[in-house]
C-alpha cells in the first residue's frame, strides 16, 4: 500500500510522514524530492526552461511511478509519499501508473488554512526533522533555467476547491504536532479512509491493438472522454482483448463506457501504425465511426466513475488542447477519411499506400 500525503508547501507533510513511518509496522518513507535532486543534477538547463514546476516534467513523474513501485518490490511495506500533487492530471498519471503496477494508493491531505500557511511562509526555515540527512526540497528551490515565479498558496487553493477536498481525504492539521497529525492519519487509514479506487489494468509488456470511436454532434464537434486513472483527454475505447476483433472490442467498450449500444458494427476511418517510443510499447490504433449523436442519445450517455470522470463535445480547437499531439493527428485524419468515404491507413499518424492524400 501507498499513503501518499498531499497538501500545500509548508504543511509540514514531509514531518508527518516521519512519525508516520515509526506508527505503521513496515513503513517505509520515500521522498520525491530525492529524485527532484536527481533530474536537477541530470538534466540539461533546457529541459527546464518553460517550466515553473519538477512535477511538470514527464521524466519527473514517470520516475516517481518507477521507483515507489521499485523500492515496494524491495521492501514489501507501507510506503509514505510526502508530496504535493495539485494538477488533477498529474495525480491521475501517477497514481494511474502505481495501479497498473498493481499497488494501492490511499490519499490524504494534509490541510493548513490560508492564514496559517502564510505565516509558517514568513518564518525563516526550522532545522530538519528527525530522520533527514540532505535538506532536499521536494519542489521549489531555484533549478537552472530561470523557472517562472509561482503561487504556491494561491495553487493549494484552486486545487482544494476544484478538486483536491473530494478526492482526498483531509486530516486538519491546525494546532496540531507532526506525531499527533501522524496518529490521526493512522487512524484514518485503518478505517479505511482515502481510497482511490483506479482500474488495475496491468501495463502491456508489448505492442497493443487498441480501437476507438469517434462520436460526432451536430456542430461535426467530437466526443471526447477524461480517464480518472491518466492524464490527458481520449477517445472512448480500448485495447482489443485476445481472441477479439477490433470492431467487436469498438463496441464493447462504448458499451462499457458510454453506456451506448451500436447498432451494428461500425465503419473504420483510419488504422494508424503507433511506433514503440519507450516507456510506450506503441503498437495499431483503430478508429471507428459511430456517427451523429442526437441530444436524445447524448443525455443517455452513462459513464463509469471509477474509469472516466467526464465527456464533451469538442471542437477543432479544443480538441487540439485536450488531445496529445499523435492522438490530434489521428482525429485529423479521421475527419477527412469520414468525409471521403473510405479508410486511411497511417504510419505515426502519416496516411501511407497508393493515393495518399496530402495534409488533412
Amino acid at each position: 500500500m501507498i499513503i501518499w500525503l498531499n497538501g500545500a508547501f509548508g504543511a509540514g507533510k514531509r514531518s508527518v510522514a516521519v512519525e508516520l513511518v515509526e506508527l505503521l509496522p513496515g513503513g517505509v518513507l520515500f521522498e520525491p524530492g530525492r529524485l527532484t535532486a536527481l533530474l536537477r543534477r541530470t538534466l540539461p538547463a533546457k529541459s527546464w526552461e518553460e517550466t515553473g514546476d519538477v512535477r511538470d516534467l514527464p521524466a519527473w513523474r514517470r520516475l516517481v511511478v518507477e521507483a515507489v513501485a521499485a523500492v515496494h518490490r524491495e521492501t514489501g511495506g507501507t510506503l509514505v509519499v510526502p508530496g504535493s500533487l495539485l494538477n488533477r492530471s498529474h495525480r491521475d498519471e501517477i497514481f494511474g501508473g502505481l495501479a497498473a503496477c498493481g499497488l494501492s494508493v490511499r490519499h490524504l491531505l494534509i490541510h493548513v488554512g490560508e492564514a496559517d500557511l502564510r505565516h509558517r511562509l514568513r518564518k525563516p526555515p526550522r532545522p530538519f526533522a528527525k530522520g533527514a540527512d540532505l535538506p532536499v526540497p521536494a519542489y521549489g528551490g531555484s533549478p537552472p533555467g530561470g523557472l517562472r515565479e509561482t503561487d504556491p498558496i494561491g495553487e493549494y487553493l484552486r486545487a482544494l476547491e476544484e478538486w483536491l477536498s473530494l478526492d482526498a481525504h483531509a486530516v486538519d492539521a491546525a494546532g496540531l504536532t507532526p506525531r499527533l497529525i501522524a496518529e490521526r492519519v493512522a487512524t484514518a487509514v485503518g478505517a479505511g479512509a482515502g481510497v482511490c479506487p483506479m482500474p488495475g489494468t496491468p501495463r502491456p509488456t508489448g505492442a497493443t491493438v487498441a480501437a476507438g470511436v469517434l462520436f460526432f454532434d451536430r456542430d461535426d464537434r467530437v466526443l471526447l472522454v477524461d480517464p480518472v486513472y491518466k492524464a490527458g483527454w481520449e477517445f472512448p475505447g480500448g485495447v482489443v482483448e485476445p481472441g477479439e476483433s477490433p470492431a467487436r472490442a469498438a463496441i464493447r467498450e462504448i458499451a462499457e463506457e458510454l453506456g451506448l449500444r451500436l447498432p451494428g458494427t461500425p465503419p473504420l476511418l483510419v488504422i494508424d501504425w503507433e511506433p514503440p517510443l519507450p516507456p510506450n510499447h506503441g503498437g495499431l490504433r483503430l478508429l471507428f465511426d459511430g456517427g451523429v449523436l442526437p441530444p436524445e442519445r447524448a443525455a443517455a450517455v452513462l459513464l463509469p466513475p471509477e474509469e472516466l470522470r467526464e465527456w464533451r463535445f469538442a471542437d477543432p480547437v479544443e480538441a487540439g488542447r485536450l488531445l496529445s499531439p499523435n492522438r490530434m493527428a489521428r482525429l485529423r485524419w479521421a475527419v477527412r477519411a469520414r468525409a471521403e468515404g473510405r479508410p486511411l491507413n497511417l504510419e505515426a499518424g502519416v496516411p501511407t499506400g497508393p493515393g495518399t492524400p496530402v495534409g488533412p
